[in-house]
C-alpha cells in the first residue's frame, strides 16, 4: 500500500532482493502518484501533483529575501481541463518554463497571497517539462 509517495506496509516481492527489489518498490511508487486538477488544487496545501499548460508568463521581478539579498520571482499561469491557477516560478525555474510548454510540478504547495492562492515548486518539489 502506498499513501502520497511513501510506502506504509512491507511489500513482499518473494526471492528478490537488493537492487533488483529496490527498482520494482520504487516504480511501484512512482506510478501510484495521483495527480489533482487546478481547482482541487486550490484546496490543497502540500503534496500537490499537477499537469498542466503555461500560459501568460509575466516578466521577472527583482524582491528581497527575508534574510537579506535578492531572488529573482516570476508569476505564470497553470492552465488544465478544469481550470488555472496561478504558478509562482523562482530563480532558476524562470528560465525552465515558457508559454506554451506542458510540465509536471510533484510535491508542489499552495499559498494564498493577497486573496489568490498560487501553486509553488517549493524546496522539496520538483517541475519537469514534459514537451515544448
Amino acid at each position: 500500500m502506498v499513501q502520497r509517495g511513501r510506502v506504509i506496509c512491507r511489500l513482499r516481492f518473494g526471492g528478490l532482493y537488493g537492487a533488483k527489489k529496490n527498482f520494482i518498490i520504487a516504480r511501484f511508487i512512482r506510478h501510484s502518484m495521483s495527480f489533482t486538477n487546478t481547482e482541487d488544487a486550490k484546496n490543497m496545501r502540500s503534496d500537490v501533483n499537477i499537469e498542466g499548460e503555461i500560459v501568460n508568463k509575466g516578466e521577472t521581478r527583482t524582491v528581497n529575501k527575508r534574510s537579506g539579498g535578492t531572488i529573482d520571482v516570476c508569476d505564470a499561469y497553470l492552465k488544465d481541463d478544469r481550470g488555472e491557477i496561478k504558478l509562482t516560478l523562482w530563480a532558476e525555474d524562470i528560465n525552465l518554463v515558457k508559454n506554451g510548454d506542458r510540465v509536471k510540478i510533484t510535491k508542489g504547495y499552495t499559498n494564498t497571497f493577497k486573496g489568490e492562492v498560487s501553486l509553488g515548486k517549493g524546496k522539496f518539489g520538483q517541475i519537469e517539462v514534459i514537451n515544448s
